[in-house]
């Protein structure tokens, strides 16, 4: 696909389906510590985010004060919950095989989690060494800064402007298209909701979809058209 220089997939929501399962476990915690949410309205307001900017934000807007333990807690709690039950996004491998690009993935968590979730989806080899995590740039620049994707870009030595990203969240669309990236988003996990795609969209989105079977036609769709024709 001549237009385009590398292809950055997400890992959480993109490749494994382990949103709803961070969502259903962080509800509960906060839910405990006096803050009732259910794991669809969390998964919709805070997708993309990690832990820590979540009890940030809900620390701010309702004036709580959440145990610094409960980070911590979260954070081991998930770990086993994911080792255990995450399971791939279908179609991975033969997207990959029939798209035929250089590719890696950046992604908002933890070095350990994302190559645990890649090893038990069977997804690993597929991207190995080329994965990228926003926390090892610091602790200041995870999505919806441009950071890990334009991190990405110089360690893969691709031209941004040749860069597609698939992205199942508005701060990863925000990050991407601020690197100067072009941007599919994907609405094919457990945690969509009714405007996902129009939120994808309004953040930058070229077009939407929900199989990663129908990721090669749209990439190859875009390489021969530019957004700005």
């Amino acid at each position: 696909m001549a237009g385009f220089d590398l292809i950055i997939f997400d890992c959480d929501g993109v490749l494994v389906d382990s949103e709803i399962i961070a969502a259903q476990l962080e509800a509960k915690l906060l839910t405990e510590a006096g803050y009732p949410i259910e794991a669809g309205e969390l998964a919709e307001r805070f997708a993309g985010m990690d832990w820590k900017t979540i009890l940030l934000t809900v620390e701010k807007e309702a004036g709580l004060l959440l145990q610094a333990s409960l980070l911590d807690r979260s954070e081991k709690m998930l770990d086993q919950k994911l080792a255990r039950s995450v399971k791939g996004i279908g179609g991975a491998r033969e997207a990959v095989a029939r798209i035929g690009l250089p590719r890696c993935i950046c992604s908002n968590s933890k070095p350990h989690r994302i190559e645990a979730m890649l090893k038990r989806a069977g997804y690993l080899d597929l991207f190995a060494p080329n994965i990228f995590s926003a926390l090892d740039l610091g602790e200041k620049r995870p999505k919806p800064a441009p950071d890990v994707f334009n991190h990405a870009a110089d360690r893969m030595k691709a031209d941004p402007a040749r860069t597609i990203v698939l992205e199942d969240s508005v701060h990863g669309i925000e990050g991407a298209r601020a690197a100067g990236m072009r941007v599919v988003g994907f609405t094919g996990a457990s945690h969509t909701y009714p405007s996902h795609a129009d939120r994808l969209t309004e953040a930058g989105a070229e077009t939407v979809i929900n199989r990663l079977a129908d990721l090669p036609p749209v990439v190859e769709a875009l390489s021969g058209w530019s957004e700005f024709a």
